[in-house]
Formats: structure tokens, sequence, C-alpha cells
């Protein structure tokens, strides 16, 4: 197998939610709004909600539902899960899986495809760098 670099996710959370039932601990749920813009081999305008679950021990594992407009109309949906760690606290840590669903021929390889993304929650946004999972036979013995 190897990665094949896709794109960079950049994008707030312009609106959200929180509900955290077990009081004192620092577990709960959220929803947050998403926009931004996606930037690489494919280019266009990110929107989206992000319905994560925080553990007790802090760790984000995010459930993102949204969807990419390229500059010629052409719609990518995106499912992310994954953990957003708690750490380093400057720039924590994003790594996530992210699977489309495209009916643009230009994308439609990416409906039966799993990619991988790391990224940071900085200051001034999320970065998520996304890259695509490319099978390739591996070298052990055929039986």
């Amino acid at each position: 197998m190897r990665l094949e670099p896709l794109y960079r996710m950049v994008f707030d959370y312009d609106e959200g939610w929180t509900v955290q039932p077990g009081r004192g601990d620092l577990g709960g749920d959220y929803l947050l709004m998403a926009s931004g813009r996606c930037e690489g081999t494919i280019n266009g305008t990110l929107r989206g909600a992000n319905h994560p679950h925080r553990r007790a021990d802090g760790t984000f594992c995010p459930d993102f539902h949204g969807v990419i407009t390229t500059g010629d109309e052409a719609t990518l949906l995106f499912h992310l899960v994954g953990y957003g760690r708690t750490y380093p606290e400057d720039a924590r840590q994003i790594v996530c899986s992210v699977t489309h669903v495209a009916e643009d021929d230009r994308f439609s390889r990416l409906n039966d495809t799993v990619c991988v993304g790391t990224g940071e929650v900085l200051p001034d946004g999320l970065y998520i760098d996304v890259a695509e999972l490319i099978w390739e036979p591996s070298n052990r013995p055929r039986f």
C-alpha cells in the first residue's frame, strides 16, 4: 500500500452546542457546524456538521459528515471518523479515516476508497491533510 496526497482541509466551527450529562467529568457530546475549504488535487468549499463525543480522558471522537463543492460544481460527500488527541496543548493532533461519495466521473474512484488524514487544531483553525490509501499487491507468497 501507499499514500497519495489528495487535499488539505482547512476549516473553523461557526456554531456549536455542547451537552455534558456526566457532571464534573470531561465527557460530553457536541454538535458543531463547520465551514472552510479544501486545497490540493481537490479544490473547493467545505461545509459540514461534526457530532463528536468527548471521552472522559479528554479525547474527541469525531463523527463528521460534510460536503466539498468544487469550483466547477462537482459535489463530494464525506464522512470522517478518528481521534482528536488532547496533546500537545498548543497544536492538538488529529488522526482520522475519511470516505467519500461522488457521482462526478473525475472523483467516482473515491466511492470505494479509504482515505486517511492527520492534522492539528491551531488557534487559527483546524487543518487536516487527507491522503488516498492506494492498494498495491503484497510481497507475501500465494498459496
